[in-house]
């Protein structure tokens, strides 16, 4: 029989008690992978081990997708009223809302997100997703349209079937009436196996949740190339959101929605609310330690404001480097990356931007012996082929251009594979539009960045991805 894992939590931000299953949640039941294996999770503040869960294999997603297209067969789908599943969804809101500070502790521990943080944003993002669509469920409607009067024609929206998501995807794909197979990241999974729990309480028949830890390039793959799943909605890489498309064209022809990696620029002109542009550079680049699809990795500052911009910039980041240490502590700000593969990838990027000849202005460097802690970092006198300048980092590293005019801006911005979001700063509401539309962007953010919201749909253009999430929207995707 799979095990269970408690953390004891007796931090100043948290004090509590979680216990997690450690198997595969398939069929409403814990059970172990039909391959015994483990994967180890590593606290990133610390770079020790928390736990082990249970690793599935290609045999483990064969069994969760029968249960799941079962369940979606039998008491899920259309067998089910909107209304009865806008209740489980709304209930599953309820049960996150009152476990919030233990999911939060969750975050924090296997992630490191600034516990703070972690809940003033993620958690509380996630219960306002599940409740948004608690509310959709039973408003999903066909219509009749009138040809003549010797025929009836009809549309009707029906669920996929069986599918691969969670959190902003979870929330639409249940209310549809899909069925889930989960796959969490390797790297991360704690949350989700917790959450796991919460789906059984609420209420929903066995099979329609399932979720089996694994690696991508086993558990992954096999949902990618499963002819019995209709949908997939990944998150990550470009790189690997290739693979999953290649995948799909190779078996069922499988829809795909992707939100994948950014490089979004961030453009200040000289009648800009300085102070306020300064608050919204500093969190669009450096909130989650500047892993975000969406951050504001590229900063581009009309020469008028450059330097002083620059100095209150600077302080922000040092300032956040001197708030840089344990997520759960008192005044931390600035947590570690993820993992030890993501925090070697970020000062890989240091490092080439240093060979390239770019300056570092403030940062850097790693903080500290111990975890993945990386210091808030901004580059100077960059040019447009380097790397720094075109890849997407995915830390706490942000180079700072001066430009001219509107003209060169907007073409510098545009100079890039990625089209996820921008952010643009201007008292001047009609350039800032004018620009905000010029922009090959999915989302535009005016005099704020990072603003999400449950109501409003998410998706990028280029290799950002494919597909919206979030908002009405998402019920069709």
């Amino acid at each position: 029989m799979p095990g269970t894992f408690t953390h004891n939590f007796d931090t100043p931000a948290f004090k509590g008690i979680s216990t997690i299953h450690t198997g595969l949640f398939i069929g409403g039941k814990w059970i172990d992978p039909v391959e015994p294996a483990t994967i180890d999770v590593i606290n990133p503040a610390t770079g020790k081990v928390i736990t082990a869960v249970a690793a599935g294999s290609a045999k483990d997603v064969d069994i969760a997708v029968d249960v799941a297209k079962k369940a979606y067969k039998t008491s899920w789908g259309l067998k089910v009223p909107g209304t009865t599943r806008g209740k489980l969804l709304y209930k599953l809101a309820e049960l996150l809302e009152r476990d919030i500070d233990e999911f939060t502790a969750l975050e924090s521990l296997n992630v490191g997100k600034v516990y703070a943080n972690a809940k003033a944003g993620d958690l509380r993002a996630s219960i306002d997703v599940f409740r948004y669509y608690a509310g959709w469920a039973d408003k999903i409607q066909g219509k009749t349209i009138e040809t003549n009067e010797n025929k009836l024609a009809y549309t009707r929206h029906e669920p996929y079937g069986v599918v691969m998501m969670l959190s902003w995807k979870f929330g639409p794909a249940l209310a549809t009436g899909n069925t889930i197979v989960l796959k969490p990241s390797e790297i991360t999974p704690l949350t989700a196996l917790r959450f796991a729990d919460l789906v059984t309480e609420a209420g929903f028949p066995p099979g329609v949740v399932n979720i089996v830890n694994g690696y991508g390039s086993t558990v992954g793959q096999a949902i990618s190339e499963h002819e019995l799943i209709e949908k997939i909605a990944f998150t990550g890489s470009t790189l690997v959101g290739r693979k999953i498309l290649k995948a799909s064209s190779e078996s069922n022809l499988k829809v795909v929605t992707l939100e994948l990696g950014g490089k979004s620029p961030t453009v200040i002109f000289d009648d800009a609310d300085l102070e306020q542009a300064i608050k919204w550079a500093a969190y669009g680049i450096f909130t989650n330690m500047g892993q975000s699809c969406t951050a504001g990795s590229r900063i581009f500052v009309q020469e008028g404001i450059y330097d002083e911009f620059l100095a209150k910039f600077t302080a922000i980041a040092k300032s956040l480097a001197a708030a840089t240490g344990d997520p759960f502590g008192i005044g931390t700000k600035h947590g570690p990356q993820v993992s030890q593969v993501q925090f070697d990838r970020v000062m890989s990027y240091i490092e080439s931007g240093k060979q390239d000849g770019a300056t570092v202005h403030t940062g850097g460097a790693r903080h500290g012996e111990e975890g993945y802690f990386i210091q808030p970092t901004i580059f100077t006198n960059v040019k447009p082929e380097m790397k720094i300048v075109r890849e997407e980092i995915f830390g706490p590293v942000g180079v700072v251009v001066k430009f001219k005019t509107e003209e060169e801006v907007i073409e510098a911005a545009n100079n890039t594979m990625y089209g996820l979001a921008c952010h643009i700063f201007s008292q001047n509401i009609s350039r800032a539009l004018r620009v905000a539309h010029s922009l090959e962007a999915g989302s535009a953010w005016v005099n704020c960045a990072q603003s999400t919201d449950k109501a409003v749909p998410f998706g990028g253009f280029k290799q950002s991805g494919i597909g919206r999430e979030l908002g009405e929207y998402a019920l069709d995707t």
